[in-house]
């Protein structure tokens, strides 16, 4: 009787820890919807006059370096640079592509580019380093002030420039170390491809609009599309080169170097996604072990200083409980089917029309949350446009949050080894097609 009472307060304990578990993607669902609202009816609207966008004269315009790194992309980098050379309504620009031991064609595309366009340069890295080594190594070649991210696969609209310069320019913004456009999906070809159209909604659209407006700062920038101020980069020694996602962790050290963060969902940017799933989940694996490496990187910096980080503490919880969840949920889905395999060959139906049953709930609760939160980020984003793509949110929450959380399990001993030392920053390029529409 004595040891039921002593372990009473530990059950209760579990129970809870049991329930924050399985209910957490829909706690989290939930408070990125009630970010998005407050996004909307209260930071957007405070905050609408720190930024006017006024198209710069050539006069005014910095000058502003392009920066692709780029590794075996014979398929895309031609369309891309014609695509800067000759649709950007900015003046004062270069393309500076780092060539990081590219084997195919690139090369050879690259030097016939150069005897086109005058503006087009080229650093020719012999050996594959990885992107954050051939960006660093582009930062002492670049001549902007300003230096653009652009993937070799991507395109900013044609107002991207002088929009983002918006947020750099005058005394108010000298500490702007970086910012961020509104990511959109470029080739809408196959059924993979265009339920991403709804999840760069769901992240871009809700997550990040929730952060700023919550917190000030992101966590985390998009590696193919932001405007970085080179004093910034330099200020924090430049890309990490060991790391699966560089961009998210230089959002973190220029945080905590006190540098301001910006999103702008007023500035589009187009890129090629995964179009089957194995393409995706191999992009998922990288930007898993890249979340799991800023929170090892960073997780006794914030926990020592907590009253100094409070903002950051936001991240490392939701990181961890993310972490946490995916391997409950591999765990619980592994006794969930070996018990009702059991319960059927057993005969004890009951207990499996009861799981059933249990299962139905959750999965309904779960739904209902990703619906409410896919809707408003279709709703806000790029004025509703993209609320016709809301077709693809059952395959988004039944496929996608499934290869997310399986991405989180498989990469987490492989980010422990990479803080530990062991971490290779080298790179191989996605199959590419070409897409031109």
């Amino acid at each position: 009787m004595e040891i039921m009472q002593t372990l009473k307060p530990f059950e209760s304990i579990w129970n809870f820890v049991l329930l924050l578990l399985v209910s957490y993607p829909i706690l989290g669902a939930f408070a990125w919807f009630i970010g998005v609202l407050c996004y909307q009816l209260i930071y957007r609207h405070r905050h609408k006059d720190d930024i006017e966008f006024k198209q710069l004269t050539p006069a005014e315009q910095p000058f502003i370096t392009i920066m692709i790194p780029a590794h075996n992309e014979e398929v895309m980098i031609e369309h891309t640079i014609n695509y800067l050379m000759n649709n950007l309504n900015y003046e004062k620009y270069e393309v500076l592509v780092t060539d990081d031991g590219s084997t195919d064609e690139t090369p050879a595309i690259l030097e016939r580019l150069q005897n086109v366009y005058d503006n087009l340069r080229v650093v020719t890295i012999k050996k594959n380093q990885g992107k954050a080594h051939a960006f660093n190594v582009g930062v002492g070649f670049a001549r902007g002030e300003f230096i653009l991210s652009n993937d070799a696969d991507s395109i900013p609209e044609p107002d991207a420039l002088w929009k983002y310069m918006s947020y750099f320019m005058g005394e108010e913004h000298a500490n702007t170390a970086a910012v961020t456009a509104n990511m959109d999906v470029q080739n809408r070809s196959t059924i993979i491809a265009k339920s991403q159209t709804v999840e760069f909604s769901s992240i871009v659209g809700v997550i990040k609009r929730s952060q700023v407006s919550a917190l000030g700062n992101m966590y985390a920038y998009s590696g193919a599309n932001t405007m970085y101020r080179r004093d910034a980069l330099i200020d924090v020694g430049l890309f990490r080169q060991d790391r699966a996602t560089e961009d998210i962790s230089i959002a973190w050290d220029h945080q905590l170097n006190g540098w301001t963060t910006v999103f702008s969902p007023d500035i589009l940017f187009y890129m090629n996604v995964p179009e089957n799933l194995d393409a995706l989940y191999h992009q998922r694996k990288r930007w898993a072990k890249g979340g799991t490496e800023v929170l090892l990187t960073n997780f006794k910096r914030v926990v020592s200083h907590p009253g100094k980080y409070l903002k950051q503490w936001a991240f490392i919880t939701d990181q961890t409980l993310s972490i946490i969840w995916s391997l409950f949920f591999f765990v619980s889905t592994l006794i969930f089917l070996i018990s009702l395999v059991t319960f059927f060959f057993t005969g004890n139906y009951e207990r499996v029309y009861h799981m059933f049953c249990m299962a139905f709930i959750f999965v309904t609760f779960e739904m209902f949350a990703g619906v409410l939160q896919l809707l408003s980020a279709l709703i806000v984003d790029d004025r509703g446009r993209k609320f016709k793509y809301l077709i693809f949110m059952p395959l988004y929450m039944l496929i996608y949050w499934q290869v997310n959380a399986l991405a989180l399990v498989t990469t987490l001993i492989p980010a422990v080894k990479t803080i530990l030392g062991y971490g290779s920053g080298t790179w191989v390029s996605p199959v590419r097609k070409h897409h031109t529409e």
